[in-house]
């Protein structure tokens, strides 16, 4: 029998303040176990949670950004379940309110195409503990710092219907997230992580077949991996007769599998309730035109421009546009410029070509983009040639100088002077007599040796142009 997946994602998002949602501990991360604690996160008893405003702002841009309803009154709840990590034995979030509701985002994927997803609803929450195992003194030690670190989970419709799908609307929404700076994205760190929800049923039923979930899969690669892997296995049971679980599970990325993990919890299990000590939560329409203010163009909107306003191909643009910070390089690059797409070809070929050898972000660039129009415009009005560019890029990357302290320094200034080109290309035509002969007679790819001579006589500082136009007359 044939199945078709349904598949639905909750991602949590951690928010990018600096102190955490109800307390003014650190958010920092990387320091020593539990130093980020107080009497609150900890749950001390008598003390009194204190919403962080900024929290909500970010939860707010991330809704403007998902095209969510934001809920004019939303509330906290206490979500009650056990766990080490856990040290107020229930997690306060927000459950029958939700902050934000009913969004979409727009993905693209090969099979499928253009494809809308729906969102749920976005809920803001407090991270749990950390639990360190440490089998070399058997025993396991509890890490507090990440506890009442501020979160925004964003629960998708159960719209997708592939591993292929599930990949590129995290990506989505990993990219809109940056763009934003509501969230550092960094999955390495659990700043951004997902729980996968996966069902299979018959091709052209209707109701939903018996999902289970996939627990904190914290890079794109595990997703697909994992979901594709639950896809295969509840295929199997399906097939051999048997019925589907509804449970819990985690992926072993050493092994390729999921393993059970428990019994999958409902909403009745956790025992939600409004939390006592916080009123409800109201967002009027001044806070959210305040926020409105601060959002920056989001990466569909600057795809578009870039693809109208420079002419880019949707490939180049797509490029360009796949970080914030990476499309303001181009744009600060290329602001001095006549000719755009040189400070996009030189952004998509030399920069990033550099950036990869090194194994760093466009941010941790040794060249700024201020020095890279510089360069340009060195090549745009003529002063260096493109091998002479090519050139001074290298060096700039290893010693940060300016570009035109670097040409005047290894005397790459560009030679247009027509007599003495004409020198040079006169003299190169008499060294090499047969191949002259041999380019007179027909072999006119020979015209390529003949420039590479004349540019390395003048030890690459030739103008091309002026090369190109004396060998036509004189060869």
């Amino acid at each position: 029998m044939q199945f078709e997946p349904v598949i639905g994602l909750e991602v949590h998002a951690q928010l990018k303040t600096k102190t955490k949602i109800f307390c003014s501990c650190s958010t920092e991360f990387g320091k020593s176990p539990n130093a980020n604690t107080c009497p609150v996160c900890t749950g001390m008893p008598g003390v009194l949670p204190v919403l962080n405003r900024l929290a909500v702002s970010f939860a707010i841009k991330a809704a403007l950004a998902t095209h969510c309803r934001i809920n004019r009154e939303s509330r906290f709840d206490r979500k009650n379940y056990f766990y080490p990590d856990l040290p107020k034995g229930y997690q306060i979030s927000q459950y029958a309110a939700p902050i934000a509701e009913h969004g979409f985002l727009d993905i693209e994927t090969n099979v499928a195409g253009q494809k809308k997803i729906g969102i749920t609803r976005i809920h803001m929450e407090e991270d749990a503990g950390k639990l360190i195992h440490d089998p070399a003194r058997s025993r396991t030690m509890v890490d507090l710092n990440r506890t009442g670190v501020p979160l925004i989970e964003i629960v998708s419709d159960p719209d997708l219907r592939s591993t292929e799908e599930a990949g590129a609307y995290l990506r989505k929404l990993h990219g809109i997230l940056k763009y934003i700076d509501v969230c550092d994205d960094n999955m390495e760190e659990g700043s951004f992580r997902c729980d996968a929800n996966i069902s299979l049923r018959p091709l052209g039923q209707t109701e939903f077949g018996t999902r289970t979930e996939l627990k904190n899969l914290n890079s794109f690669k595990h997703v697909e991996k994992a979901i594709a892997h639950e896809i295969d296995r509840q295929t199997y049971v399906l097939n051999e007769g048997k019925s589907v679980v509804q449970e819990t599970r985690l992926w072993d990325p050493d092994k390729n599998k999921t393993v059970s993990m428990r019994g999958k919890e409902e909403a009745h299990d956790y025992r939600y309730f409004p939390d006592p000590d916080l009123v409800p939560l109201i967002v009027d329409e001044a806070w959210i035109k305040s926020v409105e203010q601060e959002m920056p163009e989001l990466p569909d909107q600057k795809l578009s421009r870039f693809i109208r306003q420079y002419g880019f191909s949707d490939t180049d643009a797509k490029v360009l546009t796949s970080s914030i910070a990476l499309a303001d390089f181009f744009e600060t690059a290329a602001a001095p410029l006549k000719d755009k797409k040189q400070a996009a070809n030189w952004t998509l070929t030399m920069v990033l070509g550099m950036l990869n050898a090194k194994g760093i972000s466009i941010t941790e660039s040794p060249v700024t983009a201020g020095a890279v129009a510089e360069l340009l415009l060195l090549l745009e009005n003529k002063i260096i040639n493109a091998s002479a560019a090519k050139t001074v890029f290298d060096l700039m990357v290893e010693t940060s100088k300016a570009p035109d302290l670097l040409v005047k320094e290894k005397g790459l200034e560009q030679v247009s002077d027509v007599s003495a080109l004409e020198s040079a290309v006169t003299a190169v035509i008499d060294e090499n007599p047969e191949e002259a002969a041999a380019y007179r007679a027909g072999k006119t790819k020979l015209f390529s040796f003949f420039m590479g001579q004349v540019m390395k006589k003048t030890k690459g500082k030739a103008d091309p142009g002026i090369v190109k136009e004396l060998l036509n007359n004189k060869i």
